[in-house]
């Protein structure tokens, strides 16, 4: 009944946090038209939708964001140095082809965000056959083990929580 009514309970759950951020209230009234919208645009948009992928919710998931914010953090750390000590010198950019073995689209652009989120890198393009994922690096030494990094370190996670 519940999978029903909320085909995509995500979407749903971000929809009204955005409608109530929108109108800077608390409101019942306010919070009532939300869920109205939170629970109809999902149900009018799930037959576009056909081969959505599930999402494990829990630990993985948890465990995942906080690797990314530590990872922001110190990425930042990392390109401010890369830039005050090595201004104009010694940069090493690179054009990274990251194969994936992720298959559904909604892994690959939470891949592709989490990349350009992290300061230095930043993805560029998904093949047409979502097989490989263009990656541009400010600075890196080991452009195979830049690859390896990103498929251990994130690519392997998503597996995990996108099933």
């Amino acid at each position: 009944m519940i999978h029903r009514l909320l085909p995509h309970p995500g979407l749903s759950a971000l929809l009204l946090a955005l409608w109530l951020i929108v109108f800077n209230s608390l409101n019942p009234g306010v919070a009532l038209i939300g869920a109205g919208f939170a629970v109809a645009v999902p149900l009018f948009s799930a037959p576009f939708w056909p081969e959505r992928a599930q999402l494990r919710f829990g630990w993985p998931l948890v465990a995942y964001v906080l690797l990314v914010l530590y990872d922001i953090v110190v990425a930042n750390f990392h390109v401010a140095k890369l830039i005050v000590f090595k201004a104009n010198k010694d940069f090493r950019p690179a054009w990274l082809s990251v194969p994936l073995d992720l298959h559904s689209a909604e892994a690959i652009t939470v891949l592709a965000g989490t990349i350009s989120l992290t300061p230095g890198t930043v993805s560029v393009d998904v093949s047409t056959d979502g097989r490989h994922l263009l990656v541009h690096a400010l600075h890196t030494d080991d452009p195979e083990g830049e690859i390896a990094l990103i498929k251990q370190r994130y690519e392997r996670r998503l597996k995990e929580i996108f099933a």
